[in-house]
């Protein structure tokens, strides 16, 4: 069970939104590099990044500061935003993207999430935002019609290496990932579920341990690693088995 810590970039700093609006950003630091290398030495081992300027203008816009951030960890990133086409998705791989993250093209043009799972095998993650059951896209800026697991069930035996699915309504809000939907999505599908949006404390920690949560690849966290309501090596020894969480630590989340 993977805990990835999360880099967002608005003008080549780190920045979390609320309810995904641009308008509200907060930033938490102005060296993405220097951001990613604390998470590494924290004993994180993925690292998840966001060009959310990237996201709306319909290419990479924080290049540079993503190019830094690869230079500064050994860790393997994954990053969305951005990324439209397959020269897109080539040129980021060839820097050394561990994986790159389609959300707008996933419901644009599914054909060319496929046949960029074919040409780039395991580095072809599908990024699915959802606000109030459904599919939103161009930087969560647009509602579809697609529900989720609609959606998801397109790239079954595509080789997708992963769903990363965003409750919108509940990211950077803190109010707890949305575990009904994202284990209702990860029963639906074979490919693997990365669960964002809202993780809150170490509540959240622990549900990741629970047993319908087992089929989950990880989870991502934000705001709560930046504000300090979840203490790295705490968190990482929980889901590691090697920390017992204390009695009523864990609250059913809905």
């Amino acid at each position: 069970m993977i805990l990835f810590p999360a880099i967002d970039l608005k003008d080549g700093q780190c920045v979390r939104l609320k309810l995904g609006d641009m308008d509200q950003a907060t930033v938490y630091n102005d060296d993405p590099g220097a951001q990613a290398k604390a998470f590494e030495d924290q004993g994180f081992e993925w690292l998840h990044v966001v060009d959310l300027n990237g996201a709306f203008a319909g290419e990479s816009v924080n290049g540079a500061a993503v190019e830094a951030i690869l230079k500064a960890t050994k860790n393997p990133v994954q990053l969305g935003g951005g990324i439209r086409t397959l020269d897109h998705i080539e040129r980021w791989l060839s820097k050394g993207l561990a994986r790159v993250i389609l959300g707008t093209v996933a419901v644009r043009d599914p054909e060319l999430v496929k046949e960029a799972c074919r040409k780039f095998p395991g580095k072809v993650a599908v990024g699915i935002d959802a606000k109030g059951g459904k599919v939103a896209v161009e930087g969560w800026a647009e509602a579809s019609s697609l529900g989720v697991v609609e959606l998801a069930k397109k790239f079954e035996g595509a080789g997708v290496a992963a769903i990363i699915y965003t409750d919108i309504d509940r990211d950077g809000v803190l109010a707890g990932i949305n575990w009904d939907s994202t284990i209702d999505l990860a029963e639906a599908v074979s490919i693997p579920v990365i669960a964002s949006g809202g993780l809150a404390s170490l509540a959240d920690i622990v549900r990741m341990t629970m047993p319908d949560a087992k089929k989950l690849e990880g989870a991502i966290s934000g705001r709560a690693l930046y504000d300090g309501r979840i203490d790295p090596a705490q968190a990482l020894a929980i889901l590691r088995g090697e920390l017992k969480p204390e009695p009523g630590l864990f609250e059913e989340r809905k």
